[in-house]
């Protein structure tokens, strides 16, 4: 048995008798009365996310979860094939399990997916990933002076992000996925 301490994003928790991922919590004192954690939980089975408070100490279930580093491979419709990098089996993915990260894929990059009694349940995915850019319009010099310092660009997976004007077709850029943005130029 865990208690309200061990409540963090990502993990997993059993709760109505049903896993639930813990995606955003709170811990919280006030000045009066005790302290609590808020929370989001998204319960794996049916998508729902739902918002609970937990009194500080109270006991909860960890969920015990398999981690499997997979490779994405390519999409088909709606569903996304990832390859298990130990045992080379191939799988089929929906988009309930990428949790809106299935725009960030690109083939051969690799993730880690959480299994839970052999189900794949949610998946980590890398903080930072490159892409090389395939469209860009180029920055006129002086065009900051008009207030624009950023332009939209095209990632080679399609993906449209806002990036620095000095961005070109050919170069490499890092993208932030948990906050959807332009991180940095990679170097070559």
């Amino acid at each position: 048995m865990a208690s309200t301490q061990d409540i963090k994003r990502g993990v997993v928790i059993l709760w109505k008798n049903d896993p639930h991922l813990v995606t955003e919590f709170e811990h919280i004192m006030p000045g009066k009365g005790s302290a609590f954690v808020r929370t989001k939980l998204k319960n794996l089975k049916t998508g729902k996310v739902l918002e609970n408070t937990f009194k500080v100490g109270e006991k909860i279930d960890v969920v015990d979860l398999e981690k499997r580093k997979v490779q994405y491979l390519y999409a088909s419709g709606d569903k996304f094939a990832f390859m298990d990098n130990n045992t080379y089996e191939q799988f089929e993915l929906g988009v309930e399990v990428l949790a809106g990260f299935e725009k960030y894929l690109k083939e051969g990059l690799e993730v880690v997916l959480l299994f839970s009694d052999g189900m794949p349940i949610t998946c980590e995915f890398p903080k930072k990933v490159s892409y090389k850019v395939t469209e860009a319009e180029p920055g006129v010099k002086g065009d900051t002076a008009s207030g624009r310092v950023t332009k939209e660009v095209t990632a080679e997976n399609g993906l449209k992000i806002r990036a620095p004007l000095f961005i070109k077709e050919g170069d490499t850029i890092v993208v932030n996925t948990e906050t959807g943005e332009y991180a940095e130029r990679a170097s070559e």
